[in-house]
């Protein structure tokens, strides 16, 4: 499961968790690769991308909504160091992760049985199996690398007593059958994170940002230029000499920062709302070591925090498909710019640790933040996944593409497996990676090293 925590996920962001990401892959053999079981594999490879400068040992909640229609921006995951926090915040983290698998696997699941398709195996993890059971000739197992998960089918299993002829193998079935399968993970997966949504919408509300004037004033250093000219936590800047700030925006900030960089050892006039005043302060600010000017204040922008609570069902569906586009929109942006500028994002993908770790700090700040954790993983895992890739179910999908433009004629099976062997061995090894540099990058092992 890779995800890009470099936007979707705007704390945040997918994600699937490292955005990290998640994903399937196709028909292939198993493990041996000597045609036993046909698995979609998924390994969890989804881009997961917020936006934001995140600070994991902030108290500020994670993820903000802005006005219906103005989403958060879930492009800047990046992230120095990770804190796993409490346990209990770990296992919601890691509930909501197994979840997301489970339903993405269901689909796809779900889609072959409804069909009267023979399967054989339904797994969560790769690897050593830690518990499985078995009902109706398939086997359910839990395994131990937590890199996503597979549905096999006994389409090549030497050891299957079912006929190589059988109808209701997946392999012989018309292509409109095996598209539905392979594009229920997906499905599920879009559904699941409306579902989220809309249970936000109906339980607790959508958080919305109400913009106002000006830049607010969090935090003031002591014995700064700030407090020593008389601002205090807590004040709004409306004007920075004689200029009035724009509402909350990208601008707002760093017109305040720009002057005070630009005019060290030179006075600042500040227009300040203290509770119903406002007034005039002067602030000069003190010359740092590269010569440019700092007053020791925390800046940010100038919102409020409120509920959008929906008055009946048809407002609730309605807020729940806002928002659904909004986040969908936010992770499709944040990944074409992970690909479009690929060489300073690559660092920014993750992998299950990661993912854990933001889920963890997500479950910490506010319940807002974990439903819209869970929505973009699920979000993130279903846009991944239809990527034209070996090892993604959209790879799969390409297959059966080319081959309804061959006339109905398969890619020799050679060459397919080939390809898609390939890319598991790539997605298993690179989620391999993350999950040691993620390991690594946890607060608590850092400090043991």
């Amino acid at each position: 499961m890779l995800i890009s925590l470099s936007s979707s996920l705007s704390p945040s962001p997918s994600s699937s968790l490292p955005r990290f990401s998640n994903s399937k892959s196709p028909i292939l053999e198993s493990s041996s690769l000597k045609r036993k079981t046909t698995h979609f594999f998924k390994p969890l490879s989804s881009s997961l991308c917020y936006s934001s400068n995140l600070n994991f040992h902030s108290k500020t909640p994670l993820f903000t909504r802005c006005p219906l229609g103005k989403r958060l921006d879930f492009r800047s995951w990046a992230v120095s160091g990770f804190d796993l926090g409490n346990f209990e915040s770990v296992l919601e983290a890691v509930g909501v992760l197994t979840a997301i698998i489970v339903v993405h696997e269901g689909g796809h699941f779900l889609a072959a049985y409804l069909q009267g398709i023979h399967v054989s195996k339904f797994a969560v993890g790769f690897g050593p199996i830690l518990a499985k059971f078995n009902a109706r000739n398939v086997e359910y197992s839990i395994r131990a690398f937590p890199l996503g998960g597979f549905v096999g089918f006994p389409d090549n299993d030497p050891e299957s007593d079912i006929p190589v002829d059988d109808e209701n193998l997946l392999k012989n079935r018309p292509i409109l059958d095996r598209t539905i399968v392979i594009s229920a993970g997906v499905i599920a997966n879009i559904i699941f994170a409306y579902a989220i949504i809309l249970a936000q919408v109906l339980s607790v509300g959508l958080p919305v940002q109400e913009a106002f004037p000006g830049v607010l004033v969090p935090e003031v250093q002591a014995f700064s230029a700030a407090s020593r000219d008389g601002l205090l936590p807590g004040d709004v800047i409306l004007a920075v000499n004689g200029t009035n700030l724009p509402k909350t925006g990208p601008n707002a900030v760093s017109e305040v920062v720009d002057v005070i960089k630009s005019s060290p050892n030179k006075n600042v006039l500040l227009k300040v709302e203290r509770g119903e005043q406002n007034f005039e302060i002067g602030v000069t600010p003190d010359e740092s070591f590269d010569g440019t000017g700092k007053i020791g204040v925390q800046l940010s922008n100038n919102v409020k925090i409120t509920k959008a609570i929906a008055k009946n069902i048809f407002e609730a569906f309605n807020f729940a498909g806002e928002e659904f586009w909004g986040l969908s929109s936010n992770v499709v942006d944040s990944l074409k710019q992970t690909f479009s500028n690929f060489s300073q994002s690559a660092s920014k993908v993750s992998g299950p640790v990661a993912i854990i770790a933001v889920g963890a700090e997500v479950a910490r700040s506010n319940i807002d933040g974990l439903y819209q954790f869970a929505a973009v993983l699920n979000i993130n895992l279903a846009v991944i996944n239809l990527l034209p890739l070996p090892a993604l179910d959209g790879g799969s999908l390409a297959f059966i593409l080319i081959e309804a433009a061959r006339g109905g004629r398969k890619l020799p099976l050679e060459i397919e497996q080939r390809i898609m062997s390939s890319g598991i061995v790539l997605v298993i090894t690179l989620g391999f990676f993350l999950i040691v540099r993620d390991t690594l990058n946890l607060d608590f092992i850092k400090d043991m090293l």
